[in-house]
């Protein structure tokens, strides 16, 4: 039998949420809690499954750098990460299974993990993993407060064509393309 990998003892891990971003960003923006359904794009739902806006609230944290404890109640989101975007759907959705493998190379680059010790046995597998988990649930968080403090600023900003699109070119594109030009 085949030993597991750091990747999947960590594949198999189900992270948390603030229960407060339940209602007022999952289940207004995804599928979150009724299962797969065609029925998204006719509801108004950017994305399908509640993993689906934690992957962008994630994202968004990483490229911010900036991460946020979680506080208050919390619960788990409902799907180990092995089985995120693992199916293609007749939405013409495609699988994308590389986006899981990106987020734990992200995760290893951004926690403070010693892998000597994981490798030397001084800690565990599991620990190593609650360190990885604890880091991405920290970015999402930060995310899921910065989505909201956008709709509390804008409370139509996701509800264009292009919101969740702009708020990560925001995060990625100079602010000041005057000042990149100087530069050169």
């Amino acid at each position: 039998m085949a030993t597991e990998t750091l990747y999947d003892i960590w594949a198999k891990r189900n992270p948390k949420f603030e229960t407060r971003f339940e209602e007022s960003l999952l289940r207004l923006f995804t599928d979150y809690g009724v299962g797969s359904s065609e029925l998204t794009s006719a509801k108004g739902k950017t994305f399908g499954a509640g993993y689906e806006l934690y992957i962008y609230a994630f994202f968004v944290g990483l490229y911010t750098d900036k991460k946020r404890e979680l506080t208050g109640d919390t619960k788990v989101l409902g799907q180990p990460i092995q089985y995120w975007g693992n199916l293609d759907s007749k939405k013409f959705r495609k699988a994308y299974p590389r986006l899981r493998e990106y987020i734990f190379t992200s995760l290893i680059a951004k926690t403070d993990l010693d892998l000597i010790a994981l490798e030397k046995g001084e800690i565990t597998e599991r620990k190593a993993v609650d360190y990885l988990i604890d880091t991405m649930e920290q970015y999402a968080n930060y995310g899921f407060y910065t989505i909201e403090d956008k709709m509390k600023d804008n409370p139509n900003y996701f509800y264009k064509n292009t919101g969740f699109l702009d708020m990560i070119l925001d995060l990625v594109q100079p602010t000041n393309v005057d000042e990149d030009i100087e530069e050169l």
